[in-house]
């Protein structure tokens, strides 16, 4: 009873609610891609996603996009024209992984992305959010902890995070 009123406490602050900022949720995509596509806001169409035109921002906008869709499997062709060491991609490699159900995998991929940037909040939500999956509670405490320590107080990472443990659900973006 003590550790429950404790974890809702500790999930609960300091960030008051949704509304505003950085926590709310990425937005739905506004154009849909074929398989091997990225929409490209410069030219106004999709393009391959192996356009070597294409910045690594927007093929990294394109993986949260078909990740949103719940496309993991074309995110990861978007991934694989990424710098491959680079901790966004190991991310959002992490994320597919674990959508797709290959938990070990991600973890793997989220320890990488940590690896090369300690303060990837992003990676810590995901990666606490795999925990809460696993049912290991404190440990994504201690991501939620640490994504707080790195400044991500206020985030989509932390919200999306504190409600997975306050909730036992986890998010699909």
């Amino acid at each position: 009873m003590r550790l429950a009123l404790s974890l809702a406490l500790f999930v609960a602050l300091p960030v008051a609610g949704f509304a505003g900022g950085d926590e709310t949720a990425p937005p739905k995509p506004a154009v849909k891609c074929d398989s091997g596509f990225v929409y490209d806001e410069k030219t106004k169409k999709c393009v391959s996603a192996t356009n070597h035109r294409l910045d690594v921002d927007t093929l990294y906008q394109a993986v949260r996009a078909l990740s949103y869709e719940g496309r993991y499997a074309d995110a990861q062709a978007v991934l694989a024209a990424m710098p491959a060491e680079d901790d966004r991609t190991l991310t959002y490699m992490g994320f597919t992984h674990r959508k797709m159900g290959q938990t070990d995998v991600a973890m793997a991929y989220y320890a990488r992305a940590l690896d090369r940037n300690p303060a990837n909040v992003l990676a810590r939500s995901y990666m606490g959010q795999g925990f809460v999956e696993a049912g290991n509670i404190a440990a994504a405490l201690d991501e939620l902890r640490a994504i707080r320590a790195h400044g991500g107080t206020g985030t989509w990472a932390e919200a999306s995070l504190r409600t997975a443990i306050a909730t036992g659900q986890t998010f699909n973006w």
